[in-house]
C-alpha cells in the first residue's frame, strides 16, 4: 500500500484536521490526524493493519502490542491477520503495563503498533514495558510518523506515511502568539 493511499484514507474521512491543537505528547500544532476518523471504519482499519502484516509477514511475531487507546485495536487486528496474540499496553499510576493478569513472557517476538506518532512518546512507553518483560522486540509500525522521519526508537521502524506536521513547544508557539484558541482533540474543549 502506497502512502498516498494512507493519506487517501485519512483524507477521505475527514481525518486531517487543521486549527489550534494541544497534541497528547504536550506540543502545539497547526494540525491534528484525528485517527478515530479512521478507526471507526472496519474496512479502513483492516486495509491498513493488512499493510502492518505484510510488512513484518517474513519476521517471527508471537504478540502484538498497542497502546491504548487507538493502538488497541491496531494490536488486535494486527494480530488477527498474523494468527498470533495481540497484548494491550495502559497506564497505572502514570506507566505503561500489562494489567488484567496479562503476561509477556521473557523472549516473546513482539510487534509494537500504534496508530499516530508525534515524539514517539507511547510508543518508546510500549518499548520500555517490552524491555522490562525481557521480550524480543520484532520492530515499530505506526500509521502515520509527523516527525517527518526523525524519530529514531532503536528498532526497525515502519511507518504507513511519514509526514512533516509542524508542532511546538507551548511557550514558542506562533498560534499562541496570535492568540488563537487552542483545542484538545479528544473532548469538545476549548482552551
Amino acid at each position: 500500500m502506497s502512502p498516498e493511499k494512507v493519506r487517501e484514507i485519512f483524507l477521505q474521512v475527514g481525518a486531517l484536521r487543521t486549527g489550534h491543537f494541544l497534541l497528547s505528547s504536550g506540543r502545539h500544532s497547526n494540525e491534528y490526524w484525528e485517527k478515530f476518523w479512521v478507526l471507526q471504519y472496519p474496512e479502513h482499519v483492516q486495509t491498513l493493519c493488512a499493510e502492518i502484516a505484510r510488512r513484518f509477514r517474513h519476521n517471527t511475531v508471537d504478540v502484538v502490542l498497542g497502546p491504548t487507546t487507538g493502538g488497541i485495536l491496531l494490536a488486535y487486528e494486527v494480530a488477527r491477520q498474523l494468527h498470533t496474540r495481540a497484548l494491550y499496553a495502559e497506564k497505572e499510576q502514570g506507566i505503561r503495563c500489562l494489567r488484567r493478569g496479562l503476561v509477556l513472557p521473557p523472549n516473546t517476538h513482539t510487534l509494537i503498533v500504534d496508530d499516530v506518532m508525534t515524539t514517539g512518546g507511547a510508543t518508546r512507553e510500549c518499548i520500555e514495558l517490552a524491555q522490562r518483560h525481557q521480550a524480543n522486540i520484532v520492530g515499530v509500525a505506526v500509521l502515520v510518523d509527523r516527525s517527518g522521519g526523525t524519530i529514531n526508537l532503536g528498532y526497525r521502524l515502519e511507518a504507513l506515511l511519514t509526514v512533516e506536521s509542524p508542532s511546538y513547544a507551548p511557550d514558542e508557539c506562533p498560534l499562541c502568539r496570535q492568540g488563537l484558541p487552542i483545542e484538545e482533540p479528544g473532548t469538545s474543549r476549548l482552551r
